[in-house]
């Protein structure tokens, strides 16, 4: 049995970007800064993701999140490659978030969030589709 699966805990290093899908589904883009724990020396290394976020959590990320942000996120590494236009070829791994919390909220933001999962179910624990491009 392969398990894939990734736990973060850090800040956004820029506000979130949404975007759509051509079929019209949400899709954002996070950036995420997770410190290490410091080494001998004392000092704090800093990892950097690249997340991806779809559905009704991209629209949340995208209007209640910004850059400096605390966030938790569960996901699973996927790995995209493309061709550049001059034939290079490219790949870069990413974070495909399942399931994102808040850590960092305004009060304002906090209340109106809670409501809507009331309202609508469990609606930052979606699983997302397994796609094999992301139009961007």
């Amino acid at each position: 049995m392969d398990i894939n699966k990734v736990v973060l805990i850090g800040r956004l290093t820029k506000d979130p970007e949404l975007r759509f899908t051509p079929d019209g589904t949400p899709v954002t883009t996070l950036r995420l800064a997770v410190n290490r724990r410091p080494n001998r020396e004392g000092k704090t290394e800093t990892d950097f993701f690249d997340v991806i976020v779809w559905r009704r959590a991209a629209e949340l990320c995208s209007q209640y999140i910004k850059k400096g942000y605390r966030i938790a996120l569960e996901g699973r590494l996927r790995t995209r490659s493309w061709q550049t236009s001059d034939g290079q070829n490219r790949s870069k791994v990413e974070v495909e978030a399942t399931n994102v919390q808040f850590l960092d909220r305004p009060r304002q933001a906090n209340q109106m969030v809670e409501e809507e999962l009331v309202e609508g179910g469990e609606i930052l624990d979606e699983n997302a589709e397994d796609t094999d491009d992301i139009p961007f």
